[in-house]
């Protein structure tokens, strides 16, 4: 009785042990789970932080270079209407000083609004022999037989203008359309043969 009631005591700590060693495994695992989770989710919230980092650094870059759009756009017909004014009298039309002088202040004045419009990252497109391109330019008409390749700006109603690197307003030009095509020649080249004489009907036999 005493072997068997020893045998039995002896057994019972090492059933507890595994128990308690597997208990112990789960506990490590579901720990080691939950490290993981926690560190994922850090993860996330360190690359969502600077995600918004990088785009509020972005938005405030564009607010310092494109915080102007408007008030430029606004100007843009001021710097016009100093360009019509420069070009609405010749400078060798001019007789009196006057008239000289006052064209001179004018041409100065879009000068310096050009100069500050430059400091600022705004600048004139003025496409004139330039190549068409939809992105900078608006065609207003196409002109035929200006001995320009076809797509050549051969003509600006109204500059443009561009902020940096965004387009404020495309220019008004008028493009060349090409010279027409020549007609095509006959491929046994016959074009150039004299026509036949037509066939005598009053021969007598």
């Amino acid at each position: 009785m005493n072997e068997n009631s020893n045998g039995s005591d002896n057994g019972a700590p090492d059933f507890a042990q595994t128990q308690s060693a597997a208990s112990l495994e789960e506990q490590l695992a579901q720990a080691r789970a939950e490290a993981a989770d926690l560190k994922d989710r850090l993860l996330r919230a360190l690359a969502e932080v600077e995600n918004v980092r990088r785009r509020a650094d972005r938005e405030r870059g564009d607010a310092a270079k494109y915080g102007v759009t408007q008030l430029a756009k606004d100007l843009l017909e001021p710097a016009d209407n100093l360009r019509r004014a420069v070009e609405s009298v010749p400078e060798a039309q001019v007789k009196d000083e006057l008239t000289r002088t006052l064209l001179t202040g004018v041409a100065a004045t879009e000068r310096a609004l050009l100069a500050a419009f430059e400091r600022h990252g705004i600048r004139r497109i003025d496409p004139k022999g330039e190549p068409f391109d939809h992105n900078l330019h608006q065609a207003i008409f196409e002109a035929e037989r200006t001995g320009q390749p076809a797509g050549t700006i051969v003509e600006v109603l109204q500059p443009g203008y561009l902020l940096h690197d965004r387009l404020l307003r495309p220019a008004m030009v008028g493009v060349a359309k090409g010279d027409s095509a020549p007609p095509p020649r006959d491929p046994d080249g016959d074009d150039d043969r004299p026509d036949p004489p037509p066939l005598r009907t009053d021969i007598v036999v």
